[in-house]
């Protein structure tokens, strides 16, 4: 059966559904379609997010518009009406318009040429199923027009209806033509699916894993980060272990199990602290492997480390030092990772004590400048430590018995 329609007929929304479209009249958007539709024209439409998250009534991040225009005039018809045009993706028929608080980018329709697994030679066009037929998803190849009149040439509607995520036409064949399509399966399915993952898309991404590693570094770290920062992670990532895409990511044993139980109670994790969970451990070469920033990075050792140490604690006073040495942040994920929630709460309603002297205070105390002051403020830290982080008032009274001492 082919996914594309009989017909190209617009049909209206359903009556109930038109209340989640009210940003479509926002000021800014208007005057864009002012400026791009001829009077009585149909050559802008908004597209794919935006369209699928307004229908399921959640709030669209990003608007996309898809136009009969090619890039260069529509450049043009914006700047003659005063709006703000970025060339971001020209090449690919991509102009982002600035205008009276609004941000959308605008695609010329597009039929893709040829493909090398990741980005396409495409051909502009004038004819809307082309456009659709190209996309990823159905659920992705909704177009609305600005009143409201819903275009759908691959029976999006019906799959966004059912909770079902379905590759356009032949799964392979889409995934050949972008091989991150594999990924952002995974990541709209854990989303939107309501039951199972779609069995042909499932077998496709498992028989075409192998073009993952054609996908850049950073591509494929923004991809599993949006996946596990997801609401139901734990079910992409059991999809993916059972394909053998998670294998291809990083080749050491995930933890999917770990992953299920942090999240069994609607738990929502950071990127990071999910790494922590699903490859526990050194993992020397996952920063580069994901393109982690340093300080994503830092806070997954960090938090990798923090498990055991949390796991040891037997005491609230060890609890308050190893908070201490830490800090807060650290310690949350490694409670978190650890499941130990009474350590979570009590680290939640815990200041982190702070030791405020510095080396000037010593050298206020007497203390000659040079390797003395970093001896003394250790030897002070010390005992403050152990005498359970009584007031920063004692912090001053504890350097004079130290510098007393070095002074006997």
């Amino acid at each position: 059966m082919s996914d594309k329609a009989s017909d190209n007929q617009l049909a209206a929304l359903p009556s109930e559904l038109i209340a989640h479209f009210q940003w479509t009249e926002r000021t800014g958007l208007k005057e864009l379609f002012t400026a791009l539709n001829d009077e009585g024209g149909d050559r802008l439409r908004f597209v794919g997010g935006c369209v699928r998250d307004s229908l399921l009534g959640l709030e669209p991040k990003d608007v996309d518009l898809a136009t009969t225009l090619p890039p260069q005039e529509v450049i043009d018809c914006l700047n003659a009406s005063g709006i703000r045009t970025e060339p971001t993706g020209i090449d690919h028929g991509t102009v982002t318009a600035i205008h009276k608080g609004d941000v959308a980018e605008v695609t010329t329709l597009r039929a893709d040429v040829s493909t090398d697994g990741r980005r396409a030679d495409v051909q502009f066009s004038t004819d809307w199923s082309d456009d659709a037929l190209r996309r990823d998803f159905t659920i992705n190849a909704l177009y609305l027009t600005p009143d409201l009149l819903l275009y759908d040439a691959v029976a999006g509607m019906t799959d966004l209806r059912a909770g079902r995520v379905r590759f356009i036409g032949n799964p392979a064949t889409r995934i050949r033509e972008d091989y991150l399509r594999i990924l952002r399966f995974f990541r709209f399915s854990a989303r939107f699916a309501q039951e199972a993952f779609d069995l042909d898309g499932l077998t496709a991404c498992a028989s075409e894993k192998n073009g993952i590693s054609i996908l850049s570094a950073e591509r494929i770290g923004s991809e599993l980060a949006r996946i596990l920062e997801g609401p139901r992670s734990a079910l992409a990532l059991t999809a993916m272990g059972t394909t053998g895409v998670l294998d291809k990511i990083w080749s050491a044993p995930a933890d999917v199990e770990t992953i299920l139980a942090l999240t069994a109670d609607g738990q929502r994790l950071d990127f990071p602290v999910a790494l922590a969970g699903l490859w526990p451990g050194d993992q020397t070469g996952l920063a580069d492997r994901l393109r982690l920033s340093r300080a994503q990075e830092n806070r997954r050792s960090a938090a990798d480390k923090a498990r055991d140490l949390v796991r040891q604690l037997a005491d609230e006073s060890k609890a308050e030092v190893l908070l201490y040495q830490i800090g807060k942040q650290a310690f949350q994920d490694g409670a978190l990772l650890s499941e130990a929630q009474k350590w979570c709460s009590w680290a939640e309603a815990k200041e982190v004590p702070v030791f405020a002297l510095k080396g000037q205070d010593v050298l206020d105390g007497g203390g000659a400048p040079g390797p003395m002051v970093s001896a003394v403020l250790k030897e002070v830290e010390a005992a403050w430590i152990a005498e359970g982080f009584p007031s920063p008032h004692r912090q001053h009274a504890l350097l004079k018995q130290v510098m007393d001492g070095k002074k006997k």
